[in-house]
């Protein structure tokens, strides 16, 4: 097995840095409740073909609605 060059080995913890910011971001957006617009774009596309895509300012509202409740109010004990 030959040893990665200088610039070869550079630009893999590159991308190893940039997939590993990127899963961060991803997993800091889940944690404060954002939800992940092109994850479910995927889903729907793969998963329900026939169904139309929600814009992204549909899909927030939705998951808003769904995580808060109808009417501004939140329902949940704290």
């Amino acid at each position: 097995m030959r040893r990665p060059e200088r610039d070869e080995y550079g630009r893999i913890v590159l991308i190893k840095i940039t997939r590993a910011v990127r899963y961060l971001g991803q997993s800091m957006r889940l944690m404060v409740g954002v939800p992940e617009y092109s994850t479910y774009v995927d889903h729907m596309k793969t998963m329900h073909p026939d169904q139309p895509v929600m814009s992204y300012r549909e899909f927030f509202r939705e998951r808003q609605e769904a995580r808060y409740g109808g009417n501004g109010k939140i329902s949940r004990c704290c």
